[in-house]
């Protein structure tokens, strides 16, 4: 199977999405072009508002190839989101216990079937004071070293304008929701060699510059030299 089914849940999640995004928000998409027609596939995506998931799953969903998002599983137990999650596939992700690896199990199975999987490689929110990549996790990394599946890396900006991080909805004025998504990562130079941590830690770091370069073309300004680092933030390193 090259594409999953649209189905019920993903039909409703339009429905219930789309009038109020559409409304409320411009759109700026640009790389469309650079989603996989069909086979499974990674994208890579950053995150810097509590409402990137509905921009970005906007943009995805309007490519004819559905997003498989890998959230918190703590969203799951929330009512009627958890029931709209669970219904469109999404993938649960339970931290620091014996389930975690489950997740991983459930991409690959997606990758398989020739489905789109998601990771936002921060894993949360991002703390860059200027709102840029931070250092990615390295999951995205194995998981597209294991399958080899392409990797695309998308960039989003403007819903932190309507939603700052940790902060409320500020619709009004009209912001512009952008979203650019790239050709695929060469990752080749890793394939065949012990995804050792070394190796993962280099292959996100591709990835992630990639990312950045995306959202510096979005921004319209040149990234940061370095990229922010939340372990050695919180460690109180520079």
């Amino acid at each position: 199977m090259s594409r999953r089914r649209i189905g019920f849940w993903y039909r409703l999640a339009a429905v219930i999405a789309k009038p109020p995004l559409l409304v409320f928000f411009k759109r700026d998409w640009r790389g469309m072009e650079n989603i996989p027609a069909d086979g499974g596939f990674i994208t890579a995506v950053n995150h810097n508002s509590h409402l990137d998931p509905l921009s970005y799953g906007h943009f995805q969903y309007n490519t004819g190839r559905v997003p498989r998002l890998l959230a918190k599983a703590g969203l799951f137990k929330i009512p009627f989101i958890g029931m709209m999650l669970r219904g469109t596939g999404q993938i649960p992700v339970y931290r620091e216990s014996s389930d975690a690896a489950n997740a991983f199990r459930a991409a690959v199975d997606a990758l398989n079937s020739g489905e789109c999987v998601v990771f936002y490689p921060e894993g949360t929110l991002t703390r860059d004071p200027d709102l840029w990549p931070m250092t990615g996790k390295t999951g995205v990394a194995r998981l597209a070293l294991l399958s080899k599946a392409p990797v695309i890396p998308v960039a989003q900006w403007g819903a932190h304008e309507a939603m700052p991080p940790y902060e409320k909805l500020h619709l009004f004025p009209r912001k512009t929701l952008r979203v650019l998504a790239g050709p695929p990562v060469d990752l080749s130079a890793f394939y065949g060699l012990e995804p050792t941590a070394e190796v993962l830690r280099e292959a996100t770091d591709v990835i992630m510059d990639a990312v950045t370069e995306h959202l510096a073309e979005l921004r319209g300004e040149p990234a940061p030299t370095e990229r922010y680092d939340l372990r050695r933030a919180k460690k109180g390193l520079k």
